[in-house]
């Protein structure tokens, strides 16, 4: 069973909804292990899939920050208040649930951390990617990584995704072709333009700088799109669709 549970340090002690199931030697270790105060409350939140966990956590996070005023109003004449990160040390693979499988979380061309590469095969949580983000005041300005360059590299890694060396060379053996001659170690990284003019502009949200924002349907106002596609269209494009007609 998943979900959030909060318990509140009181004067006569630890009180939550949990609190029956709980010995005094678990509420004291509840209490010491989060440095809670009288006054303060605690918030648990769990599930089977650890993802689920740190996405929750993360927007309860933002949204305490909001509520508490934590989150500083961005000022652009206040020079301090501008909070550049770099996120580093990313996981490089993240577990399939649905279809029992590791996936990248980058993209599959993604380098490893040196120190991880014993981990690739025998337990894939543990590898650490080349991946960065950069971060200002929580907004994600850009990503990128350090790609792989070696051929060996590049196979064992689609060996750990379960992509067998048939299907390696049926989908990237141009790219496994190109490694022969050596390339060198490289990178990128791709900046969010509309989030930063959107900082620069003062605005909360991404469409106010966006020419042809879609809304929060995913309907773009001025064309209508998505729309439904006539049958002539259809056919002139030698084209078939397969979804169930509207109710």
């Amino acid at each position: 069973a998943g979900g959030l549970v909060w318990a509140a340090v009181t004067p006569d002690g630890l009180k939550s909804p949990m609190d029956k199931f709980l010995s005094d030697g678990e509420r004291a270790g509840l209490v010491g292990a989060s440095n809670a105060r009288e006054g303060d409350l605690i918030l648990i939140v769990a599930d089977a899939r650890l993802s689920v966990v740190h996405k929750v956590l993360g927007a309860l996070r933002n949204r305490m920050g909001e509520r508490f005023g934590l989150i500083p109003q961005l000022e652009r004449s206040d020079a301090d208040a501008w909070k550049f990160v770099w996120i580093t040390d990313f996981p490089w693979f993240e577990y399939n649930e649905e279809e029992a499988r590791w996936d990248p979380i980058h993209h599959p061309f993604t380098g490893v951390v040196e120190e991880t590469l014993q981990y690739l095969e025998s337990d894939p949580a543990r590898v650490i990617s080349k991946a960065y983000d950069i971060t200002l005041n929580g907004w994600e300005l850009a990503s990128g990584s350090i790609r792989i360059h070696d051929r060996v590299m590049q196979e064992r890694v689609f060996s750990a995704l379960g992509i067998t060396p048939e299907e390696a060379e049926e989908r990237f053996g141009f790219l496994l072709r190109a490694f022969r001659y050596g390339p060198p170690p490289h990178g990128g990284i791709a900046p969010g333009i509309d989030r930063i003019v959107a900082l620069a502009a003062g605005e909360s949200n991404i469409r106010e700088v966006i020419a042809f924002p879609k809304t929060q349907s995913a309907l773009d106002p001025l064309t209508g799109a998505p729309a439904a596609v006539d049958e002539a269209q259809l056919k002139l494009l030698h084209l078939k669709s397969t979804a169930p007609p509207e109710k």
